[in-house]
């Protein structure tokens, strides 16, 4: 299997913006407030702790490639299409966050998607269709939950 440096580039893009997720996930468990707060706290730990692990998995699929995965927070924000988060306390603006993050991996997800077919890479392919269906899942039951509070 021949891989174009680009293919690698964009698996270390969704690897880097995973990485800005993560923390910006972090951040929202650690510092939401008012009377959302015992729900979205279990929530944004059970995103993040996913998250590590899809990070791995990332990494490791790069590796697997044979080829380096970005290890280093300053090329994360760099190659990054999420951005580090502002201090966010309320619950609206913190799920409106998670769905807007999500959405933009999904763009580079199924961009991966398309490019793993044509690699004929199989192991990257089923990792994306994995990704894309949670996601959506998540996206779905966050939508929901939005709309009971307004």
């Amino acid at each position: 299997m021949k891989l174009t440096q680009s293919y690698i580039d964009k698996l270390n893009q969704l690897l880097a913006s995973y990485e800005i997720h993560y923390q910006n996930l972090r951040s929202l468990h650690w510092n939401i407030k008012g009377e959302k707060f015992f729900e979205l706290h279990v929530k944004y730990e059970e995103l993040y702790t996913r998250n590590q692990f899809i990070i791995d998995e990332l990494a490791e699929r790069i590796l697997t490639l044979g080829e380096t995965p970005l290890s280093r927070f300053s090329d994360y924000l760099i190659h990054s299409v999420i951005a580090e988060n502002d201090l966010i306390t309320e619950a609206k603006r913190g799920v409106d966050y998670v769905l807007s993050a999500q959405k933009q991996l999904l763009i580079v997800e199924r961009e991966l998607l398309k490019l793993s077919e044509t690699h004929q890479d199989e192991g990257s392919s089923a990792l994306m269709s994995d990704l894309i269906r949670e996601k959506e899942k998540t996206n779905w039951m966050f939508s929901s939950w939005l709309h009971q509070i307004e």
